[in-house]
C-alpha cells in the first residue's frame, strides 16, 4: 500500500526542480515506490570539494532533496512541509561516478515526519546516512 497522498510523477518532480540547486547539482529523480523515493547525483566538478572527494554538503543536499520531496508527497492535500533538522554521517568517500540516495519514512505523523536517507556509491557501499525531520503545515 502506497504512503503517498499527492500523485506526483518523476516528470513532475523533475519539472519542479528546474532552475534550482537540485538541477545545478545534477540530481536526477530515479524511482517512486510505494514507500520510497530515490535519486542519483554525479560526483563531478559541481559536487566535489577541493581535495577531489564528494562534498559532504552535496550529500546533505541530495538527502534533503529526497526527504523534502518525499515528505511533501506524503502530506495530505492542502498541506506543505518544511525542514526542521537534518543530520548526516559521512561514512565513505566517493571520487567519481554517481551516488544514489533512497528516502524511506521512519515516522509520518500529523505534524512531523522523519525520513531516513541512505546514499550509496555505484558498488552499493554506504557513503552517507542521513536523517531528516520535517514539520507539516497547513497551506496558506
Amino acid at each position: 500500500m502506497s504512503i503517498w497522498k499527492k500523485a506526483l510523477s518523476l516528470e513532475a518532480i523533475t519539472a519542479m526542480a528546474q532552475n534550482t540547486a537540485v538541477a545545478h547539482l545534477g540530481i536526477e529523480m530515479m524511482a517512486i515506490g510505494d514507500d520510497f523515493l530515490s535519486a542519483r547525483m554525479p560526483v563531478d566538478a559541481r559536487t566535489r570539494q577541493p581535495f577531489g572527494l564528494l562534498h559532504g554538503g552535496c550529500s546533505v543536499a541530495l538527502a534533503e532533496t529526497l526527504g523534502s520531496m518525499a515528505a511533501y508527497m506524503a502530506a495530505p492535500e492542502g498541506q506543505h512541509v518544511v525542514g526542521l533538522d537534518i543530520n548526516a554521517n559521512h561514512l565513505r568517500a566517493a571520487t567519481s561516478g554517481w551516488v544514489s540516495g533512497t528516502a524511506r519514512p521512519v515516522h509520518i505523523g500529523r505534524s512531523t515526519q522523519v525520513w531516513q536517507i541512505d546514499i550509496v556509491d555505484e558498488q552499493g557501499a554506504m557513503v552517507c546516512a542521513s536523517r531528516l525531520t520535517m514539520v507539516v503545515l497547513d497551506s496558506r
